[in-house]
């Protein structure tokens, strides 16, 4: 239970910093839906989908006003549409994307995720056919977010559907260009990808899942930097370990306002619960930046030397205090680093404090990936399979979730802006390596083994 003290200060959090729940992500199982029929099977889905998340939103925005904590986001996740649409064409799968976007629309939730394969040991016929629509899909919807999972720690990482995955980016900017590449911002490329994600674009429910779940995704990075600001206000000289246990304890409170909330909607739809995923995702708004944290701790800014370090230390003590908090955290959980949807980041990787190799590096330590990140309109579908290949590594070799939201922006070079609009903010755009060359290693194709670990698990 909380104390009274603690109450008060979780009081303060939803007043002044940027405290909320960022996302309630129905999760919805559509393998009752299958059929044979492309009509049918859309008939099927709209039903179940309707069905199920008719009252979400209400539901949602009446429990929020009860305890005065704002759900941002209202979204849904469904099977992976590679699995449960597998019969159908390219053609067939851009259809039942903009039969989703309808649902959503209908609904009125803001996104739906699951339009997605499972493809890190070889591909199927309906994983094929996914990924063939996915330019078309993301370009003619805007709500329906797709996320593809190439690699993983046992089965090691399928350069056949990374390198398409590269011509995939590359067609989805061309189709976008008026909008700087837009629908690749709604296209994750993944590794170890969990069954639980409530954050998009990666999230859709996994296999092993219900038949409909809540998952609740909290996030509070101004939380984070302000408490670190006061603690280090009143005593200068805390030590890392100190801020450790700090992190720790704010975790812990975040945590339990996301449990609480999700547990409320979920009783309310006669929906199980799922997890909580205490992830610290910004956004472009002043005061809500994980960029900011490391400024907190002592950085200059993020991607200097010490960062690496720093998001280790921070990633750590929001797990574990996360884990302290619930029984049920799942999802990715941890520190997020989108370029464009963190007005610190963003300006960090425009003022050269952050590289793309640097971001890289970092990678290893946080929770996700790449994200967001703005890459010249003239690199290469075998650059960006370069760099997918490399992220995924670190996913395989390392037993963690990582994923890359690549967009390069038609038109447009290292240097220049990129608007995207909204919670996807804007960013300066990246200078790649040998970005618009070949890379015959790439084009070797296969599939890179397993590490020897994978092998006593």
């Amino acid at each position: 239970m909380l104390t009274e003290r603690e109450i008060i200060s979780t009081l303060e959090m939803l007043r002044n910093e940027h405290l909320d729940v960022r996302t309630v992500t129905l999760g919805i199982s559509l393998m009752e839906c299958a059929s044979h029929d492309p009509i049918r099977f859309q008939d099927n889905i709209r039903r179940r989908i309707t069905g199920l998340a008719a009252n979400l939103v209400s539901v949602c925005n009446d429990v929020g006003d009860k305890y005065g904590i704002p759900v941002v986001n209202k979204r849904i996740s469904i099977s992976p549409i590679a699995v449960a649409a597998a019969p159908f064409s390219a053609g067939q799968m851009v259809d039942i994307a903009k039969t989703l976007n309808d649902i959503a629309k209908e609904v009125h939730v803001d996104f739906i995720g699951g339009f997605s394969a499972l493809v890190e040991k070889g591909m199927a016929k309906g994983d094929r056919a996914l990924i063939e629509a996915i330019p078309h899909a993301l370009t003619e919807t805007d709500r329906v977010c797709a996320s593809v999972n190439v690699a993983s720690s046992r089965a090691g990482i399928n350069m056949d559907a990374v390198l398409l995955m590269g011509k995939t980016i590359k067609k989805a900017a061309a189709l976008t260009s008026d909008k700087d590449g837009l629908a690749c911002a709604k296209l994750c490329v993944f590794a170890n990808i969990p069954q639980d994600i409530p954050f998009m674009a990666g999230a859709y429910l996994g296999i092993g899942e219900a038949d409909a779940v809540i998952n609740v995704g909290v996030s509070g990075p101004g939380v984070v930097r302000k408490a670190i600001d006061r603690a280090l206000e009143n005593k200068p000289d805390m030590s890392l370990g100190e801020i450790s246990e700090l992190i720790k304890r704010t975790s812990y409170k975040v945590t339990r306002v996301g449990e609480l909330i999700g547990g409320e909607v979920a009783e309310k739809l006669g929906i199980r619960f799922g997890v909580v995923d205490l992830s610290l995702a910004p956004t472009p708004n002043v005061g809500d930046s994980v960029g900011e944290i490391f400024q907190s701790l002592g950085l200059l800014s993020i991607g200097v030397p010490g960062t690496t370090a720093a998001l280790a230390l921070l990633n750590d003590a929001v797990k574990k205090g996360g884990a302290f908090a619930s029984s049920y955290v799942g999802g990715m959980s941890g520190a997020f680093v989108p370029v464009s949807e963190d007005l610190n980041i963003s300006e960090a990787a425009e003022k050269g404090y952050l590289s793309l190799e640097k971001l890289e590096a970092i990678t290893a330590v946080c929770s996700v990936g790449l994200d967001m990140v703005a890459l010249p309109g003239d690199t290469s579908e075998d650059t960006l399979a370069a760099i997918m290949a490399d992220e995924m590594a670190i996913g395989v070799i390392n037993k963690k979730t990582t994923a890359t939201r690549l967009i390069p922006v038609p038109g447009k070079k290292a240097g220049d802006k990129a608007f995207f609009g909204g919670l996807l903010g804007e960013s300066v755009i990246m200078q790649v390596n040998n970005g618009t060359g070949q890379n015959l290693f790439i084009r070797r194709r296969g599939r890179i083994p397993a590490p020897i670990h994978s092998l006593n698990n």
